[in-house]
């Protein structure tokens, strides 16, 4: 018979769970829609581009340049960046939870993310995930 054993760790994924997720299409449809960009075309490079972004083979500015700036715009990349870095949000009362239950029950939590590094660093400062635990 298998003894029940305490959880130590906790482990969590940024978007969708402490954050609104990073990039997600309905962001990119909404920078569609803020930049006039096509948005089918915005999905087809994004979705030929996003893998090797993600993997981190592609700074973020390469990814842009990929996916939106292999033509001239009337905006610039750090424009669109900050665009990108705004739509995400904290869920409070889950990260006020998942402190709560680190300091209760001494857990060690682990938050991971699949977003591209620019993003992800962002919104670790922004939101002070790295107070949770080992990002």
């Amino acid at each position: 018979m298998r003894r029940n054993s305490p959880v130590t760790a906790l482990f969590l994924d940024i978007g969708g769970v402490l954050l609104t997720d990073g990039w997600g299409h309905e962001y990119r449809a909404l920078a569609a829609n803020a930049f006039n960009l096509d948005p089918q075309e915005l999905e087809k490079r994004h979705s030929q581009a996003f893998d090797t972004y993600e993997l981190g083979k592609l700074t973020i500015e390469e990814y842009l340049n990929r996916v939106v700036f292999y033509e001239q715009r009337p905006f610039t990349p750090a424009k669109l960046r900050d665009f990108m870095f705004a739509q995400s949000t904290p869920y409070p009362q889950m990260i006020d939870l998942v402190r709560t239950l680190k300091a209760k029950y001494g857990l060690k939590i682990v938050v991971v993310s699949n977003e591209g590094r620019e993003l992800n660093a962002y919104r670790i400062r922004k939101f002070k995930l790295d107070g949770l635990g080992s990002v």
